[in-house]
């Protein structure tokens, strides 16, 4: 089981983890800007040999925190539960975003 987990909440970090089988291994990048979010997962999935085919869910933090912070981590989640075909936070497909706006 191979879990993307995506933290944009703080404004002055990013936080990238993979877990896999259990291990998790992370990347945090300080003083950030949303365009760096993606690099810094390809950088991390290069560095463990994984391709984004294989991985099998989704976990990204919804807050608090910075408004566009949460905007930017819950959109990259969203865009690649939709093209991988994988659950966010343990909702299927379109479910997530449901209960993402029932929630404000």
């Amino acid at each position: 089981m191979i879990t993307l987990y995506i933290d944009t909440t703080k404004r002055e970090t990013v936080t990238v983890r993979l877990e896999i089988d259990g291990k998790k291994y992370q990347k945090t990048v300080d003083n950030t800007q949303a365009q760096e979010v993606l690099p810094l997962i390809e950088k991390l999935l290069k560095e463990k040999k994984i391709k984004f085919n294989q991985i099998n869910r989704i976990k990204v933090n919804t807050g608090p925190g910075s408004f566009t912070g949460v905007r930017v981590g819950v959109s990259i989640a969203n865009a690649l539960s939709f093209a991988l075909k994988i659950p966010v936070n343990n909702k299927k497909i379109g479910e997530y975003v449901e209960a993402l706006y029932n929630k404000v």
